[in-house]
């Protein structure tokens, strides 16, 4: 493909609460066996990106180690392959990534060294399926300046965590509000660009001499009548993770039948890191209803409706209803988790009862019982 890739994967949510206290939003756990970064590499890799930069900066620990092999989505390679980048001190910077742009701009060097005659900007936390390639066409053929993908959101869906768009009968994007109190617009970005690989350079050299460091902000609204910018519209499946609520409902699409065939039975797939784990074990007794189980867990109890990760453990007479219980969590025998979301490493004690049943989702933090003394 004619382009480059570059992820935005550094940004933290204050909105995701305690879930982004250990881990960046673009390594969040999702559907059991995945994270949130893996359907936007998937999506490069199938749409034949051969080069792509992933910018981290916040928590990024477990982020950098899920890329630590660029294998899994077919990365290693001789010419091009997956790049992550992190802030480091220069004799010019000594900053961490102040914005989106910033961070394009404390990376600009890998732009520069590109040949490629386009790129491709995609956020890391947000769950979708797209070829990048018919964005590209539309692209070239309108002859935008840039090309933003926009999402049309179910009528009375809040827009309010979002980059609202509109545009003419062409196309063309007439106005571009950022997270608006009100709109009756629900026609939102999602996140990624096409832009001239040349163009792009420009204008992130633009904003670095007059300290301006947002994307959105400082490239895309404030160049909407400068430059012609044009809108995408993505058809399917679209979900952002900007909350708690975004998090669990992006999770529990997946129990729905079309959602799964959608991301998971149709071409092209969706890649991720494998780990060498035995298959789920169900001893006598155990009880599963419309449910994802990932390897490694032992199941004793009932699980309903819920998503369970890797490696966790659920006791005997066990009932889990409406939950995401994330990579190795022990859940004693008798106790009960209903509406809520467990931590990686958490310890449910047993016969305790979790979690609120008005439909409030509950966080419980990791709660390292088993290895305390």
């Amino acid at each position: 493909m004619r382009a480059v890739g570059i992820i935005l994967a550094g940004g933290n949510n204050s909105r995701m609460q305690d879930l982004s206290k250990k881990r960046a939003v673009g390594a969040m756990p999702m559907a059991g066996s995945y994270r949130a970064i893996d359907f936007a590499l998937s999506n490069m890799t199938n749409s034949h990106i051969q080069k792509v930069a992933v910018l981290t900066q916040y928590n990024a620990l477990s982020l950098n180690e899920h890329l630590s092999s660029s294998k899994w989505w077919d990365f290693g390679r001789k010419q091009g392959g997956l790049y992550v980048f992190t802030p480091s001190i220069t004799s010019d910077n000594g900053f961490w990534y102040r914005g989106t742009a910033d961070a394009i701009a404390q990376n600009i060097a890998f732009l520069k060294k590109s040949h490629e005659p386009y790129v491709i900007i995609a956020s890391g936390d947000a769950i979708y399926k797209m070829d990048y390639n018919k964005v590209l066409e539309k692209h070239v053929e309108t002859g935008a300046d840039i090309t933003v993908v926009g999402k049309k959101m179910p009528e009375g869906t809040d827009v309010s965590g979002y980059g609202v768009i509109s545009t003419d009968e062409t196309g063309r994007v007439t106005d571009f509000i950022e997270k608006p109190i009100d709109s009756h617009n629900t026609f939102v970005s999602t996140g990624i660009y096409v832009i001239r690989r040349r163009l792009l350079i420009q204008l992130i050299e633009e904003c670095a001499v007059e300290d301006r460091y947002d994307f959105v902000t400082d490239i895309l609204i404030r160049n909407k009548e400068a430059k012609r910018i044009y809108a995408y519209n993505l058809d399917s499946y679209w979900k952002n993770i900007a909350s708690v609520q975004n998090y669990f409902e992006a999770n529990m699409d997946f129990l729905n039948n079309d959602v799964r065939d959608f991301f998971f039975h149709q071409y092209p797939d969706v890649y991720s890191k494998v780990e060498d784990l035995p298959p789920a074990k169900y001893n006598p007794g155990a009880r599963v209803c419309n449910s994802l189980i990932s390897s490694g867990c032992i199941i004793n109890g009932e699980v309903d409706h819920s998503i369970i990760f890797k490696q966790a453990y659920i006791g005997n007479n066990c009932i889990i209803k409406n939950s995401i219980i994330m990579n190795d969590v022990y859940i004693g025998d008798g106790a009960v988790v209903e509406n809520c979301i467990v931590e990686s490493h958490s310890t449910i004690n047993p016969n305790e009862k979790i979690g609120a049943v008005d439909g409030e989702i509950t966080i419980i933090n990791e709660r390292n019982f088993r290895y305390s003394l």
